[in-house]
């Protein structure tokens, strides 16, 4: 296999991990109410409130947050069903630089300016809706985390415009 073919394979096969995550991230925001109330059950049977309360009275607050928002204000929830459709519409756009990695490097670079976004907004919204740190530090790590397959990503398509260029003779005319 050739530099530009085990390149290539390489580059599709992070943004394949990468959309992955994103769209399992985006479907688990549909059903909230109905995780929450199984996330719940787990900690319970796992003894969870005995080693980790704080963690714990944290999960019921959320889970009677959403039971109440659900029964009363059922629209509140739209919010995150419009979450996991952009979760969803943002994946897809990861099939140009899947198609051609070189032309659609800028929505490699949109999504990790998107991961950047990730922090200062955590840092901001998370006091101002009250969110615990120990949670904003989880929510922060979708950032740094995610950040990481696309600068992985974009080095390795870097890499493949080079060698495309090095191997595509110049477009002189003879004379």
């Amino acid at each position: 296999m050739n530099d530009r073919a085990a390149l290539l394979k390489g580059i599709r096969a992070w943004l394949v991990l990468f959309v992955v995550c994103l769209v399992l991230s985006g479907a688990t925001a549909f059903p909230l109410v109905h995780e929450l109330r199984w996330t719940e059950d787990v900690l319970r049977s796992l003894s969870v409130p005995h080693y980790l309360p704080t963690l714990m009275d944290w999960i019921v607050q959320v889970r009677q947050g959403l039971d109440t928002a659900d029964t009363d204000y059922p629209f509140l929830l739209y919010g995150t069903d419009w979450l996991a459709f952009a979760h969803l519409v943002i994946a897809v756009a990861f099939y140009g630089p899947y198609r051609d990695p070189v032309r659609n490097i800028w929505v490699v670079e949109f999504g990790m300016i998107a991961c950047a976004g990730i922090v200062p907004l955590a840092l901001i919204c998370g006091p101002i809706r009250g969110i615990p740190f120990w949670w904003t530090v989880i929510d922060l790590s979708f950032g740094i985390i995610g950040i990481v397959p696309l600068y992985v990503v974009r080095r390795k398509i870097k890499r493949l415009e080079a060698v495309t260029f090095e191997s595509t003779p110049a477009l002189i005319p003879a004379t």
